[in-house]
């Protein structure tokens, strides 16, 4: 056995393992190295890859002319789409015009309360026209409006409210439901009104919002018919409701045959005539029902 070789195997041996115990050459010292290489170099490069292939693709996708032919397309389509939803919502409701109707002042309700109340006194019943366009409310005294019905409603709504609690029977939910059967029997009402007219084939001026100020109007009278009951009971409730009754329908008669029978006098028409009898016939209807929703809506109110 040669001691010489083995003896210099082991001092090899010994030197290895020196070199491996020398500062900067531990064993954890590497992988700390390789893994701050792996954390800092590769996420950042992916990372940096990922940005440039978004920015990439998003640059393909402005510059593409048929995602630009797309986006011209989908937007006219949806101006399009705008533009018809529009002009059929303002062939019904015409919601363009409707800060015409709000356009009062506190002269014109008052003016327009006395001439509900007491509609027998007044002459010129004709709404005043600028350019073929009615002028505002607060210029014309016999002019639609939006207000008075609006206000009328919910101080009806408030009133019927405090005459249910003086009779013990208030609750939210009648309350809700004397709100919502008042505002349904109203847009039946409109919508009777409207048929109406298409079936006689009356060519008016007469537009849904004019119909619904209209008919709104009867508000008045039933606010005033229900504060009189709350006041003086039943016979106070009776008198001033019998009184606004006969005053809406004058207001309504001398109102609704000027935009109705206006087409009958342009033409000529025979007063006698079948067509126009029809019209004076639904005149009087659209008037008579005003009284008739002014009961059925306050009579209970009342005891």
């Amino acid at each position: 056995m040669d001691y010489s070789n083995q003896s210099g195997f082991r001092q090899r041996k010994l030197q290895a393992r020196a070199r491996m115990r020398a500062p900067g050459m531990d064993h954890g010292e590497p992988q700390q190295l390789f893994d701050d290489t792996s954390a800092g170099s590769h996420p950042a490069g992916h990372g940096g890859m990922d940005k440039g292939a978004t920015a990439y693709t998003g640059q393909n996708l402005l510059s593409d002319p048929m995602s630009n032919l797309a986006m011209a397309y989908g937007s006219s389509l949806a101006s399009q789409g705008k533009e018809m939803v529009d002009k059929n919502l303002d062939r019904f409701i015409p919601i363009s015009k409707l800060k015409y109707y709000f356009a009062v002042d506190t002269l014109y309700v008052g003016k327009k309360l006395k001439l509900l109340v007491f509609p027998y006194m007044h002459k010129n019943w004709e709404v005043s026209y600028q350019q073929d366009t009615p002028v505002a409310p607060r210029f014309d005294v016999n002019a639609p409006d939006l207000y008075i019905p609006a206000m009328a409603f919910i101080t009806y709504i408030l009133i019927a409210g405090l005459a249910l609690g003086t009779q013990d029977r208030f609750s939210p939910e009648i309350l809700g439901m004397q709100a919502s059967s008042a505002l349904v029997w109203l847009i039946i009402e409109v919508l009777a009104i409207l048929l109406s007219l298409y079936l006689v084939t009356v060519n008016t001026d007469l537009t849904t919002i004019d119909l619904v100020a209209f008919s709104g109007y009867k508000y008045v009278g039933m606010v005033v018919g229900v504060l009189a009951g709350l006041l003086f009971g039943k016979t106070g409730y009776y008198l001033l409701l019998f009184w606004c009754c006969g005053s809406i329908f004058v207001f309504m008669i001398r109102t609704m045959r000027l935009k109705i029978l206006s087409e009958a006098a342009a033409e000529g028409v025979l007063v006698r005539g079948a067509k126009n009898q029809l019209r004076m016939y639904l005149t009087m209807a659209i008037a008579a029902a005003q009284p008739v929703f002014m009961y059925w809506l306050t009579y209970h109110l009342v005891r």
